[in-house]
Parts: structure tokens; C-alpha cells; sequence
């Protein structure tokens, strides 16, 4: 069966001045349904690259990255909206919720966007918003509620359209570390019913909570496998120095300054995410 999410000797690059940014430098790795993947890595590493990349937000400079089978590194952005409207669900560590909507309002809007209409739009935003434990709520806006049940809000609306991928950007960094293992269970719930989830984080203690990490340096792969193996946890110095970086993992350039210049300058795309 072919992956979900393939990368193929994927690059993004970056022109600022005279220098060119490698923020991912000929990345290839294999998602594959019903897995549930952290993606780690500091700042500059290149992960939130790769999640606008994964998350049809972008498109690479050069190779292929193919989603569900779907070749989109070619796709304009009214193309890439449809994909990631169909296919995946986000969830944001700001959570993105409209302000003036109530959180059924605010589940909806997916699907409004997919031209679900009516009742059967108010039926699936109550079904996901119950499943959360906020069939309550569905008439509060945001302000009126917590950290923690504005982000279960964010991963009702992830789940309303049924996506291949949910795909979570550091979602448990504005959260404190009781609501955020209570979030970090949810998805752990939402992959054993048989989601593919794919996490963003630059925290080891979040990343293993994943049951594979693939980490990122410098725009590079240094390790992919089990998140239980000791080596995911060793920076791609210490398992260069030990000989033990990973069959297929790249080696880090030594550009630092570029490493640095990075510094995960892309645009907010939050809004654009729920087109």
C-alpha cells in the first residue's frame, strides 16, 4: 500500500540577499496510514517547513511530495486549498478560533468551505464538539472559555470533514502541562481509533508520546524510527560521534549562520489553513 505522506528528496529554499537559506535540504521520509508521527526538532530545524509543506501551506522548491497519492508540489493554490479542505485537519497551538462565532459557528466553517449545507453541517459540528465533551458549549464564543477547551474547539474542527491527516502544530504549547497531557491524550485517542496523526513539536517530552519521531537539524533527517529507541532522543552531533545516525538519514551541513537565518520565517497561515 502506498504511504499517505511521501517526501522525495524534497527542498525548500529561501533567497535573502545574496544568501540562499536551506530551511529543507533533499528530505525523503514515508508517512503511513494510521500512524501516529512526531516531527521535532529546534528552532531552525526546518519542521514547521516541512508542516506547511505536509500541510499542502506550501510547496517544496524542488523534488516531489505526494499526499494520499496525490502528486501537489505542482498544484496552484486554489488546487492546494481543495486538497487541504478534503484531506486534512489542523490543529493550532493558538488555536485560531474566529472570535465572533460561537464554537459551533467556528466547527462549521470547514465545512462550509466543502459546501456542506444545513442540517447536516449542524449534525456533524455537534457530533465532533460531543465527542470532545463540549456539546454544552456550543453557543460560547471563545473568550468564554479555557486554554484547554479552546484547543479541544481547534480539534473538533480538525475532525469535523473526516481527514486523511490530522496534522497538530505545537498543541500543547500554550497550554499548561495537566490541560496539555489531556490534549496529548485526545490525539493519542484519535490514532488508536485509527487517524493518522502527524505532531509538530520542538519538545522531546511531547515527541514521545508519538509512537515513531522523525527528527529534523538543520534542514536535515538525523533520525527516524521508534520513539522508544534511545537514539531518538540524541542531537545528530551525538549519534554522528557514535556512528550511529540512522540508514537514510541525512547528514547536517555545517552552516549554522544558515541554520540560524531560518528561524522559521514563513508567514502566519493559520487563516489560510482553514480554506
Amino acid at each position: 500500500m502506498a504511504a499517505l505522506i511521501e517526501f522525495r528528496d524534497v527542498c525548500k529554499y529561501y533567497e535573502m540577499g545574496d544568501t540562499v537559506v536551506k530551511a529543507v535540504d533533499h528530505v525523503s521520509m514515508q508517512i503511513n496510514r494510521n500512524e501516529f508521527v512526531a516531527i521535532v526538532g529546534q528552532s531552525g530545524s526546518g519542521k514547521s517547513t516541512c508542516m506547511n509543506i505536509i500541510g499542502c501551506l506550501d510547496v517544496p522548491t524542488a523534488g516531489e511530495y505526494l499526499l494520499d497519492g496525490r502528486e501537489v508540489s505542482g498544484m496552484k493554490r486554489d488546487e492546494l486549498a481543495a486538497v487541504r479542505n478534503e484531506l486534512l485537519g489542523f490543529i493550532f497551538q493558538q488555536y485560531n478560533l474566529l472570535p465572533k462565532l460561537t464554537l459551533q459557528e467556528n466547527v462549521e466553517v470547514p465545512l462550509m468551505y466543502a459546501g456542506v449545507k444545513g442540517k447536516a453541517r449542524h449534525d456533524r459540528a455537534m457530533e465532533v464538539l460531543r465527542s470532545v465533551g463540549l456539546e454544552d458549549y456550543i453557543k460560547h464564543r471563545p473568550n468564554e472559555l479555557s486554554g484547554g477547551q479552546q484547543q479541544r474547539v481547534s480539534i473538533a474542527r480538525a475532525l469535523v470533514n473526516h481527514p486523511k491527516v490530522i496534522l497538530a502544530d505545537e498543541p500543547t504549547g500554550a497550554l499548561d502541562s495537566r490541560t496539555g497531557r489531556e490534549v496529548l491524550g485526545i490525539l493519542q485517542q484519535l490514532h488508536k481509533e485509527g487517524n493518522t496523526v502527524v505532531l509538530i513539536t520542538h519538545d522531546n517530552s511531547i515527541a514521545v508520546q508519538a509512537e515513531r519521531i522523525i527528527r529534523l537539524e538543520d534542514g536535515h533527517v538525523v533520525f527516524d524510527g521508534r520513539a522508544d529507541d534511545p537514539d531518538a532522543m540524541k542531537t545528530g552531533d551525538q549519534l554522528r560521534a557514535e556512528g550511529k545516525l540512522k540508514a537514510g538519514a541525512s547528514e547536517p551541513q555545517k552552516e549554522p549562520e544558515e541554520a540560524a537565518a531560518e528561524a522559521e520565517k514563513e508567514p502566519e497561515k493559520g487563516k489560510e489553513a482553514m480554506q
